[in-house]
């Protein structure tokens, strides 16, 4: 049976004192194996196992931001024989670590966020395995964020999951995810998926969650904070919660909105993929500027400061793309952020607007002048531009181009192909662009290598397809 998290909160001076013994003894340690294999991110993950579970329990009190307490354990298969391996894990001091129960040979630090582990005994190649890792120590602000509410919450892309947990950081190895987050009482902890049961004891409150559908690290979270939580459900039963940070304005407007976006969006990409939806929208963080102000943290989205319909319909696009089908590897970002930026403007037209007018004429006009607006390629965009903005607004022209050249049943029929035929997985934009050729029966080599793989304007062939064309404003030859 494992320990109780709030004994580890009682024994965390213990925990910290021993950790720091182990890591000055165990530094001879060799390094586990190397990373996932991402171009960007060669040190992210571990190519030596496939992750099935992660059962996270943190202890956190915001009067003390900078003590987080933590007992992960994380469940996988051995994809070969193992008789080392690591986790993605940036600072705190590592207290214990057991394989399947047993204390590991040896564990030690190296690089900027690895745990190198050596069990006590080598795991067989296709064997389950169990990893218990107890921690403490300061969270990462890269993806912890204190918040001018007095809260925090943990979010981030590329990276977050290391500021708080123990995983395999790389979003080609999703699994399932439970979470026990325990609080003073009086604080309120909102996770991903359904909520569990809620339980108190000496003063503070244990929240936990659960996502049973697969998950990308990046796309986990916890939110911390005297939160106002409003909770409702969509037709077929599913639970809408929406949690607001104190001081965060309530619009009960565009949180009715969120249905009607949803069923929106199934009726465009297939059936909406979770057991659970909502938002997390979080006060502003105390340090402006850190993190992204908005994340599509899986099944329920963190917002920054106020709710609007825009940013709802962005973020639960990539419910679809980016989360139920999530990256081979960080190159793959137009999968998700130019469908996300499009699907704005499909909304935009579902209120009426003309996009071949309205959005693509126009944005093509602004930026004809421009050749740093086409200078990025959207597939494999290159190490630090993987969030380019190129992929939101080059991309979502992209998107427009390809509808026109392809025709709306095509169009919509790559869509929803791609999130039935890669649900729960993972998949990359070469994989689209086959897929998007296969629905259609068009050669589209020539229109993928002049939008997604091209670095100027293209050629008027692949600029103006079907019945796009030029403003008829006279502003060009």
């Amino acid at each position: 049976m494992r320990t109780p998290l709030s004994c580890h909160r009682r024994k965390a001076a213990t925990l910290v004192a021993a950790a720091t013994a182990l890591g000055v003894a165990l530094t001879a340690v060799p390094a586990g194996a190397a990373g996932a294999g991402d171009p960007y991110f060669p040190d992210d993950g571990n190519a030596g196992y496939d992750v099935a579970n992660y059962d996270v329990r943190i202890a956190y009190d915001p009067a003390r931001p900078d003590l987080l307490n933590g007992d992960t354990t994380v469940t996988a298969r051995a994809l070969r024989s193992l008789d080392r391996l690591s986790l993605d894990l940036k600072g705190f001091q590592v207290a214990s670590v057991t394989v399947n129960g047993v204390p590991v040979k040896s564990f030690s630090r190296s690089g900027a966020h690895k745990l190198d582990i050596e069990p006590a005994r080598r795991v067989a190649d296709g064997a389950t395995f169990a990893v218990r890792v107890v921690y403490a120590g300061k969270p990462d602000p890269e993806g912890w964020h204190l918040l001018v509410s007095g809260g925090v919450n943990a979010m981030g892309e590329p990276h977050a999951a290391t500021s708080w947990f123990p995983s395999n950081d790389h979003p080609s190895d999703k699994a399932t995810f439970s979470l026990a987050a325990t609080v003073p009482d009086g604080w309120t902890a909102i996770g991903n998926g359904r909520p569990g049961p809620t339980t108190s004891a000496g003063g503070s409150t244990t929240f936990r969650w659960r996502e049973d559908k697969p998950m990308a690290t990046y796309l986990g979270t916890v939110a911390i904070d005297r939160f106002t939580v409003h909770r409702s459900e969509l037709p077929d039963g599913t639970p809408v919660i929406t949690a607001y940070s104190p001081g965060v304005p309530i619009d009960e407007t565009a949180e009715a909105q969120q249905p009607e976006i949803l069923a929106f969006l199934a009726s465009k990409f297939g059936p909406y993929p979770f057991s659970s939806a909502g938002a997390i929208v979080r006060s502003w963080p105390k340090e402006p500027g850190t993190g992204a102000p908005d994340l599509e943290t899986q099944s329920r989205p963190t917002y920054t400061n106020y709710l609007w319909d825009a940013a709802v319909v962005h973020e639960n696009t990539h419910q679809w793309f980016g989360d139920s089908v999530s990256f081979t590897d960080w190159r793959d970002g137009c999968i998700a952020e130019c469908v996300a930026q499009y699907a704005n403007q499909l909304w935009e037209e579902h209120k009426g607007s003309n996009l071949d007018t309205a959005f693509y004429a126009r944005g093509v006009e602004e930026n004809r002048n421009n050749p740093a607006y086409w200078s990025t390629k959207l597939y494999d965009p290159g190490q630090g531009n993987e969030l380019s903005q190129a992929l939101y607004f080059k991309g979502s022209l992209m998107m427009h181009a390809l509808r026109r050249t392809v025709g709306d049943d095509a169009f919509f029929g790559t869509l929803q192909r791609w999130t039935a035929d890669h649900a729960y997985g993972n998949a990359s934009f070469p994989q689209f662009e086959a897929l998007a050729a296969k629905v259609s029966g068009k050669d589209l080599k020539g229109f993928f290598d002049a939008w997604a793989h091209g670095t100027t304007m293209p050629s008027k062939e692949y600029l103006y397809p079907g019945t796009l064309a030029p403003l008829a404003d006279g502003r060009h030859g």
